[in-house]
């Protein structure tokens, strides 16, 4: 899998697909979604489609597609090489998205959670496909919360095809088996070959399986925090593990949102009605206050 690309810039979402089949534009597709790497402190998620004819779908499961979980990294590698000979009926897309992309968006003023950016990426995939001429049937999902919710909310997004949310849909619909292999062997390349755009000495890429758990993923944590910048961007910030070592090997910051002095006594509410407007400072909205803008007087 050529992920050039995502190397070349790994800060924010990157889209990588190949060639829709011409049959895949002519005959109606079954079309499957699964991600990779939804849990892991380290490295980004990637989420994948895979989809065929449904009247290929046999040759599709003589591959012995199966769970990605369950296969071994040859054996993961060797299947997503032979679904890319089959590229006359096999066709595939997947989304990564950084480390910083995730945590930017679970922190952000306005909350974006894991489950909704899930549910926005899967569905933004499915919408490609059929930008790209891909002529969609029916679409598998392995789900992300409640399938009944999810599936009633993408049945929505796309009136015209049959849509399937189920738990475990990686090792029920060989589709769905598909694109968990398409989405694990783009994560475990992006991993290995992750670009820090960080200048960090004496790297030590052995960071275990990258699960808040694991303790060889907890010490490379500790190893590489910076005392006042924080982690590298290959880190998901955002999880409590990370925030954790953040509280107790970083410095402290504190953030003032008002300037000194208009924090002193806070007095009764009824005070503020009773003020003579001329005594009252007239302080500037928030959102100057927080950007360190002010009025100007001049140009």
């Amino acid at each position: 899998m050529d992920l050039r690309e995502l190397e070349r810039d790994n800060t924010g979402r990157c889209r990588l697909n190949s060639p829709v089949p011409a049959v895949c534009r002519k005959e109606p597709c079954v079309l499957g979604v699964d991600e990779a790497g939804r849990g892991p402190v380290l490295g980004p998620m990637v989420y994948a489609i895979c989809y065929c004819p449904m009247s290929r779908l046999a040759d599709l499961e003589a591959l012995k597609v199966a769970d990605s979980k369950t296969l071994s990294e040859s054996e993961r590698d060797r299947l997503f090489a032979k679904m890319e000979e089959d590229g006359d009926f096999v066709g595939w897309a997947l989304d990564v998205l950084s480390p910083n992309l995730i945590s930017t968006s679970m922190l952000g003023r306005v909350k974006y959670n894991l489950n909704s950016l899930s549910h926005d990426t899967a569905a933004g995939l499915v919408q490609y496909a059929l930008d790209q001429g891909v002529n969609v049937a029916q679409v598998f999902v392995d789900t992300v919360g409640m399938p009944e919710t999810y599936q009633e909310r993408l049945q929505q997004r796309f009136p015209g095809i049959e849509v399937t949310v189920k738990a475990k849909a990686d090792a029920l619909y060989p589709v769905v088996s598909a694109a968990s292999i398409c989405a694990k062997v783009a994560r475990d390349q992006a991993v290995k070959n992750w670009q820090f755009v960080e200048k960090l000495q004496d790297l030590d890429t052995d960071y275990g399986s990258g699960y808040p758990n694991d303790p060889k993923t907890k010490a490379w944590l500790r190893k590489n925090v910076e005392p006042v910048f924080g982690f590298p961007q290959f880190v998901r910030f955002s999880w409590r593990t990370a925030q954790s070592i953040l509280e107790k090997e970083a410095e402290g910051v504190t953030w003032e949102d008002l300037p000194t002095g208009d924090q002193e006594g806070q007095g009764r509410i009824t005070s503020y009605f009773n003020e003579k407007p001329g005594n009252r400072p007239h302080l500037p909205h928030r959102y100057f206050q927080e950007r360190g803008l002010e009025s100007a007087t001049t140009l």
